[in-house]
């Protein structure tokens, strides 16, 4: 009997070992990286980060509002956020080489724009106003028709957790949304909080339809949530943002295996772009990033101009 229970016990030991040794931080850049972590446990911490190289130019005044950007066949594809009902087509250097007609939509205040293979999402979704929208929209848009008629879809979704649709004071809502990825079986949204500073996480179907999203999780950010952009190859997401002072940051989720942000690495990092209203990002390989920003002035700072971004981490 003893020796039964002597046998369970060693067994128990390196049960206990083998499970501690299977989770932790398996990000060879965090400062608590674990070398033995076969499962990262979420919990990754990193040194400071400072992004201060930056290539930049100014856009063309008709996209003052620039608000969503994507990279897809070579160009980028932006639109603005305030009754423009076209998307704009744009080479690296910025300068406009299309200009796309989209039928049959409102632009009510339209602040992203996602991809997957075969379409365009594009987010009417901002509620900063008077936070009491019910007809928040996302327009799903064939690619294969882009430039001539664009097929477009239409999905419609409420948030569970408002019930308060009264009229309230501008930037006072936590039911604002500056951005959303397509994955390949729905889409993520990404709301920005301007009373707590969070963002909390929804899916959504992507088939037309009307839906009230469905609560993931919420983010500790820290900030206000402009912008997402997503490379499924590497199980990675990329916000972008900014305080109350309008100083910019990135938001990187790595290591995001079936979408589990509890266990996925997330890192706050800094741009050196004081003032500047950061409203997109955009990446294809989790490498080479552009933002954007919208025009902006103040008596104090006097004016940023609307701008197209560029930045590599390998270079910062």
């Amino acid at each position: 009997m003893k020796f039964q229970l002597l046998i369970i016990i060693i067994f128990w030991i390196i049960y206990q070992n083998t499970t501690s040794a299977q989770s932790g931080c398996t990000d060879v850049l965090a400062r608590n990286y674990d070398a033995n972590a076969i499962e990262n446990d979420g919990h990754c911490c990193y040194k400071r980060l400072k992004i201060k190289k930056f290539t930049s130019v100014i856009l063309s005044d008709t996209l003052n509002e620039t608000s969503g950007l994507v990279e897809w066949e070579s160009h980028l594809y932006t639109h603005n956020d305030d009754t423009d009902l076209h998307l704009y087509q744009l080479d690296k250097k910025g300068a406009i080489t299309k200009k796309i007609k989209l039928s049959g939509v409102k632009n009510k205040d339209w602040e992203e724009l996602t991809q997957d293979k075969t379409h365009f999402y594009l987010g009417d979704f901002g509620n900063n106003a008077s936070g009491n929208r019910s007809d928040l929209t996302i327009y799903k848009i064939a690619k294969d028709s882009l430039f001539d008629n664009p097929k477009i879809e239409t999905i419609t979704f409420s948030y569970p957790e408002q019930t308060y649709f009264s009229k309230q004071k501008s930037n006072r809502t936590d039911f604002d949304c500056e951005a959303f990825i397509a994955t390949e079986n729905e889409l993520i949204l990404f709301t920005k909080q301007w009373k707590n500073k969070k963002s909390t996480v929804y899916r959504l179907p992507k088939t037309p339809g009307n839906y009230v999203a469905e609560y993931i999780i919420t983010l500790k950010v820290k900030g206000l949530i402009t912008g997402a952009t997503f490379v499924e190859e590497k199980n990675l997401i990329a916000l972008c943002g900014h305080n109350k002072k309008l100083k910019p940051f990135m938001y990187l989720i790595t290591d995001l295996n079936a979408f589990n942000f509890e266990k996925a690495n997330q890192r706050k990092i800094k741009l050196k772009l004081p003032f500047h209203q950061i409203e997109a990002i955009s990446t294809t390989n989790g490498i080479d990033f552009y933002l954007t920003n919208e025009r902006f002035s103040r008596k104090v700072i006097g004016t940023i101009e609307q701008q197209l971004h560029y930045f590599s981490l390998v270079q910062n």
